[in-house]
């Protein structure tokens, strides 16, 4: 048994508690420092934090495995100009087998004056070698002629479904890839991972993931991804919690192994089929009911209303919930009225009402708002796109930019919510995003003190929740997971600094002393005084 005392303890259960005491992996006991030491025999081991902050664990309720563990290999191409962009894809080239395809993530179009590069740019730097970039939106991608040629991609390609061939002025493709049914001309080419290369690139990420305080997350990646999350489990339990959503291509793969949202425990869980109703904001993408500014074009809608009740239907009859990603207003509305139809099935045929959640919810219009309560649907949103696509939406929505990424209005309007990153669209620091939802800022401080659209502004203890107790509570494990609490698993960060107490601009600078998952300290930083090591170093 340990007891931590003289802390400083986010636990809205326990309002002022200054000490916790720990036994096995569970917290057994939470209050102040008095009563806490003189409940337990005084063989306990017993650590003076020192007015230090505890926080529970953190959870990324949307984010990319596989794929954020991978771009930690790749060209980063988030860069502020083309050039720069291709500068970087030039000096991997250097170092790369001849035979060998050059990948990257992250580029974006709107950052660059020259818009969208094309595939004679990337020719310029990649030799005969085949090059694919994808977009930081996951949205787009970018291919040289070499991986156009392998792919068969020529001027006489169709558009496949669910996506579009950018075409120049004489009908020749770009290069750029828009949505998934064009890219995957492309991906299906490329290497495939192996569940090996996963497992080992993933345990290269979990220290990074330890060090910015997550301790769990809700992934939405492929089948290759759920394999080695089981491995991963095999090995040791308390690695990272996971609820991992289904993809849509292999759902009856889980459903004729006989297993429904909810399969598993606390350490890894499975949540609903993913779909895809629409694009993204920055490739004009997201379906809108009305033009994007200064244009014709309303966006793509990927699924019909009855296309996604048929879906959810059938997922229905084997305890499968929804997860779909819904970024336009009029996709987010097709998307509500094929729930409600859902709904509707459900009680007809004696099911339980499922979980389901819309993921993003960036562009909504006021009268869907309710609509999320009433009918019982999660809003998974990430708030850091708010400060990150601001400029961007603005010039896409004009005065439409208002009810974008309005998290204020989604909670006032009774919503259940959860919060994540979109790693890696963007960074999966959870205090990144915790800042943005606070303050509506960019770390540098854009667009200024009150930030964009500050009534859309949330508390620090609402952000909080939505990164620890709300994931819980959306992947069934409300009762072991989330919170500081006797009888929950002991998952908490530790912080020299009181989030509650320092000025909101300085959230995006907090970083974990320490991170413990089940009683186990996962991340120990080396930045510590050297007596909170020493203090520290009694857990490991």
């Amino acid at each position: 048994m340990i007891i931590l005392h003289n802390a400083n303890i986010f636990s809205p259960d326990h309002r002022g508690a200054t000490a916790l005491a720990i036994e096995d992996d569970c917290f057994i006991a939470v209050g102040n420092d008095a009563e806490i030491l003189a409940s337990f025999p005084s063989s306990a081991k017993t650590i003076n934090l020192h007015g230090m902050t505890i926080l529970p664990g953190l959870i990324d309720a949307h984010i990319h495995l596989r794929h954020l563990a991978e771009s930690m290999s790749i060209v980063d191409c988030e860069t502020s100009t083309l050039q720069e962009c291709l500068l970087l894809v030039k000096n991997v080239v250097e170092r790369l087998p001849k035979d060998a395809w050059v990948r990257g993530h992250g580029w974006n179009h709107n950052q660059w004056r020259e818009g969208y590069g094309n595939a004679n740019l990337l020719d310029q730097v990649c030799e005969e070698r085949p090059a694919y970039l994808t977009a930081k939106s996951l949205h787009a991608g970018w291919a040289n002629s070499q991986a156009l040629k392998l792919a068969g991609i020529d001027a006489e390609t169709p558009d496949p479904p669910g996506g579009v061939i950018q075409r120049s002025a004489n009908g020749q493709p770009t290069g750029i890839l828009l949505e998934a049914g064009a890219m995957n001309l492309i991906e299906t080419l490329l290497p495939k991972p192996t569940v090996e290369d996963t497992i080992h690139k993933m345990k290269a990420l979990l220290p990074e993931l330890w060090k910015v305080g997550l301790i769990g997350i809700h992934d939405f990646d492929d089948y290759t991804c759920w394999m080695a999350l089981q491995v991963l489990n095999q090995e040791c339990s308390t690695l990272l919690r996971v609820h991992k959503q289904i993809p849509f291509t292999d759902l009856d793969v889980f459903i004729n192994a006989g297993m429904s949202t909810g399969f598993g425990d606390y350490r890894l869980s499975l949540g609903g089929v993913k779909l895809f109703s629409d694009g993204a904001l920055g490739p004009h993408t997201a379906a809108m009911h009305e033009p994007y500014e200064g244009t014709h074009t309303t966006g793509d809608l990927l699924l019909t209303e009855d296309e996604i009740v048929d879906i959810g239907c059938h997922s229905a009859n084997h305890g499968v919930a929804l997860t779909v990603h819904a970024i336009g207003d009029k996709a987010i509305h097709i998307v509500l009225n094929a729930i409600e139809r859902i709904r509707i099935y459900e009680e007809i045929h004696h099911y339980p009402h499922l979980p389901h959640r819309i993921e993003h919810v960036q562009i909504i219009t006021p009268d869907d708002l309710p609509r999320f309560k009433k009918l019982g649907v999660i809003a998974s949103i990430q708030p850091v796109h708010a400060p990150s696509d601001m400029v961007m939406a603005d010039r896409f929505l004009g005065q439409r930019s208002h009810y974008a990424y309005a998290y204020r209005s989604i909670l006032d309007a009774g919503a259940d919510y959860v919060m994540g990153s979109d790693a890696p669209v963007e960074p999966f620091n959870p205090f990144y995003g915790i800042h943005a939802a606070v303050t509506r800022r960019r770390l540098d401080g854009s667009p200024g003190d009150e930030g964009w659209h500050p009534d859309q502004r949330i508390s620090l203890a609402e952000a909080l929740q939505g990164f620890s107790l709300a994931p819980c509570l959306l992947a069934g494990h409300g009762r072991q997971l989330g919170k500081i609490s006797p009888g929950y698993q002991a998952d908490f960060l530790i912080l020299k600094e009181d989030p509650f107490k320092i000025h909101p601009h300085d959230l995006g600078s907090l970083k974990p002393l320490a991170t413990f998952i089940a009683g186990e300290c996962k991340h120990n930083s080396v930045n510590f005084p050297f007596e909170v090591q020493n203090i520290l170093g009694q857990f490991v």
